[in-house]
């Protein structure tokens, strides 16, 4: 063969070759993964943007009011108690000490006040006679006044010897209200959830502005909330009554219903720029075998608004820059389109106007070759299993 020939027969093969590679680069579609939109339910909801908190509706981190030496603990940790009872006792003999010595002399007092109301009650007598006799001139002026003024005074004596023995009565309940002081009882009904504290050890008041540990802390485990932040962004949607759904790392994916009960009056200034709104939501249904503890995270999906019957599409179909992808069946091609959007949340995103029932979007935008004017084909099951 000629070398011309030999060359012109080799160019032609490369040349074929090339063409062929383009032909199939050119018709060979992209598989994507691709939904139908349909008509169904479309929620609008916030959530909130760190973890939330579960929290008792009442807990008391108790202290006393006085420093001393702990002589008796009447509660361990876990233990369940009822409103008023002991948890915790100072030494306090020198109190009881100072309460019953002012319970007796206000019994003195008392009795001193009896006595002198018993001679203002003589007097009084005594005056009524000499007036009578006066009256019969019996008896002189002098001892008529005498006996008059001799009444008065002891009366005076008496009401002041009443006003002493009150006023010992409060003494008695200075000195047991000092007693008082070193003796801790429970506020409420709960369980406890931590002692500080031994036995003869020693326990002081926290200073102003320095937190110490408390030497009881007690939970009531009748009634718990969630607090969680919520963006500035959103709060201004939330609404109190609003439902919510409740998820706690605890249970897994559980989801728990519940309501807003409290949305913090102020914005909170946390982590440089990012600022929130506290909202308390209460679980509405908590079954009995989900036991809440204080402390647990939580997160909140509240609902903003809802519609049902409406057309929708996965969100995730939703491009960046805005509008979809559609694959048109009949041209096996990808469209661009664009969308008009009503209510969506992470899931599912409302259209109002672009696209109608049954149109298939593309799930799958961030594959090689994905892109407007491609050849296109819906994947199927078994590919996207393999993936």
């Amino acid at each position: 063969m000629r070398p011309i020939v030999r060359l012109s027969f080799v160019l032609g093969i490369a040349a074929a070759g090339t063409s062929a590679w383009f032909y199939l680069r050119q018709v060979q579609p992209v598989a994507v993964r691709v939904q139908a939109a349909g008509l169904g339910l479309v929620e609008e909801t916030v959530a909130n943007t760190r973890a939330g908190t579960v929290l008792a509706c009442r807990r008391a981190r108790l202290a006393p009011s006085v420093g001393g030496q702990i002589a008796t603990l009447a509660v361990r940790e876990g233990a369940r108690v009822k409103q008023g009872d002991l948890l915790l006792e100072l030494w306090n003999q020198d109190h009881q000490a100072q309460v019953a010595l002012a319970e007796r002399e206000a019994e003195a007092g008392e009795a001193k006040a009896r006595a002198a109301c018993l001679n203002a009650g003589n007097a009084e007598r005594e005056a009524e006679r000499q007036v009578k006799l006066s009256k019969r001139s019996m008896a002189s002026e002098e001892a008529l006044e005498r006996a008059i003024t001799g009444a008065k005074s002891a009366r005076a004596d008496c009401e002041a010897a009443q006003a002493t023995a009150r006023v010992g009565t409060a003494k008695i309940g200075v000195a047991r209200a000092e007693l008082a002081k070193t003796l801790l009882s429970a506020p409420f009904d709960g369980v406890v959830a931590e002692v500080s504290g031994e036995l003869n050890e020693f326990v002081t008041p926290s200073p102003p502005g320095i937190p110490t540990p408390p030497a009881v802390d007690l939970i009531d485990d009748s009634c718990f909330y969630v607090s969680a932040p919520i963006d500035e962004v959103d709060a201004g949607k939330v609404r109190l009554g609003a439902e919510t759904r409740v998820t706690l790392d605890a249970f897994g994916k559980r989801v728990f219903p519940g309501k807003v009960r409290r949305i913090a009056p102020y914005v909170l200034d946390l982590e440089k720029q990012a600022r929130t709104v506290e909202v308390e939501v209460v679980i509405t249904d908590q079954p009995e075998n989900a036991p809440l503890l204080a402390g647990y995270s939580a997160d909140v999906e509240i609902l903003v608004d809802r519609r049902e019957g409406v057309l929708r599409i996965p969100t995730a179909a939703v491009r960046s820059e805005g509008g979809v992808l559609v694959l048109d069946q009949a041209t096996a091609l990808l469209r661009a389109q664009a969308i008009e959007t009503g209510l969506a949340n992470w899931e599912q995103t409302e259209v109002t106007k672009g696209i109608a029932e049954g149109d298939l979007v593309v799930l799958s935008l961030d594959r090689t070759g994905v892109a407007a004017g491609a050849p296109a084909r819906a994947e199927t099951e078994a590919e996207a299993q393999a993936k």
